[in-house]
């Protein structure tokens, strides 16, 4: 398999020796697993978000390229545990630490330990696209502007 070359930057002494690096679990997961760079755990309350330090930075280089954080679907289900702004966004040209927003929706607070998984890291392609503004469309679909369930629950 021939992987993309991803520059990162440890911005954390914690990271590669008591916190693992970013990894995927297995040879066919589609995202690597992110651990929270803490040195002391951290409780996060019913209905708070907190900025969880990831202990590393990345250049992309490539537009066509960007990383998405992605929530962990264990800890959503099981514990109520999401990311803050449902995906995260690391455009290419972004180079500070990535910072992991999460969200404790759930009914009890819960424990943050210094180097779980919390959510994952996702690198897909990029299509920049240019508006182009017109009065009517060159091409009217079958769908036209129906939205919101207009096809039904079935």
């Amino acid at each position: 398999m021939n992987r993309h070359k991803i520059e990162t930057k440890i911005m954390s002494p914690l990271m590669g020796s008591r916190i693992p690096l970013p990894t995927y679990a297995t040879g066919g997961s589609a995202a690597m697993d992110m651990r929270a760079c803490l040195d002391a755990p951290l409780t996060v309350q019913p209905g708070e978000t907190v900025l969880v330090p990831s202990g590393i930075a990345i250049s992309i280089h490539d537009p066509g390229l960007v990383a998405l954080l992605v929530p962990r679907s264990g800890l959503g289900i099981k514990h109520g545990i999401v990311l803050a702004n449902t995906v995260g966004v690391i455009d290419s040209d972004y180079q500070g630490e990535i910072g992991i927003g999460i969200l404790n929706r759930g009914a009890t607070a819960y424990t943050v330990e210094p180097g779980e998984r919390i959510c994952q890291m996702l690198f897909v392609p990029v299509v920049q696209a240019e508006l182009s503004i017109v009065e009517g469309f060159s091409q009217d679909s079958s769908r036209g502007a129906g939205g919101f369930g207009h096809t039904g629950r079935d």
